[in-house]
């Protein structure tokens, strides 16, 4: 039995490398393609980031079965989790943790499954800190309320989430710094 390239050190390494680039640079849209043998992205960025120090909450059964051993993440509630995975296309009806004023940092990252990246009938326009001016990101797939969800999650900061948008072959990060404003709505 051959073991898939996102399970394999080397590519998770790569990936990982690709995560950081796209936080250190709110928006913009990052190519996994070659580095993942013709795996989907979302499955690749879950590899990466999952151990058995970890929970995740699945509340849209965006995670496969065949996975979860393979992650190695202790499953729990949205509301505790210090990663989400959800579809862009659901209702945001989802309360994650916001950290607190004395750790900020355990709010939750949202694994967000995106039709498209890079393309789509929605436009943000991110700015903030890593980015210059301002950056657009088109996508698709996404439903409006996660970026009105988001706002309200951030707007105590430091409290709030960070996202990570994903679609088969692409991820964008959007850290609870990034600042959005919805240019064009979506499908």
């Amino acid at each position: 039995m051959r073991t898939e390239a996102i399970w394999m050190p080397e590519t998770q390494q790569r990936v990982f490398r690709e995560l950081a680039a796209a936080f250190s640079r709110p928006g913009e849209v990052r190519d996994l393609g070659a580095l993942i043998g013709g795996a989907d992205g979302r499955r690749a960025v879950l590899a990466v980031l999952m151990d058995g120090e970890v929970t995740l909450a699945d509340p849209h059964q965006q995670v496969a079965a065949a996975d979860w051993p393979m992650l190695q993440a202790e499953p729990g509630p949205v509301e505790a989790s210090r990663y989400v995975a959800v579809s862009g296309r659901e209702p945001a009806d989802i309360q994650p943790a916001l950290g607190t004023l004395e750790s900020p940092e355990f709010g939750a990252t949202l694994l967000v499954a995106v039709e498209r990246l890079g393309e789509g009938p929605m436009a943000l326009e991110v700015s903030g800190p890593g980015v210059r001016g301002t950056r657009q990101l088109s996508l698709s797939g996404l439903n409006a309320a996660w970026v009105l969800r988001r706002a309200e999650w951030t707007a105590a900061f430091p409290l709030g989430v960070d996202m990570i948008l994903m679609d088969e072959r692409r991820v964008a990060a959007l850290p609870r710094t990034a600042r959005l404003l919805m240019t064009r709505g979506g499908d």
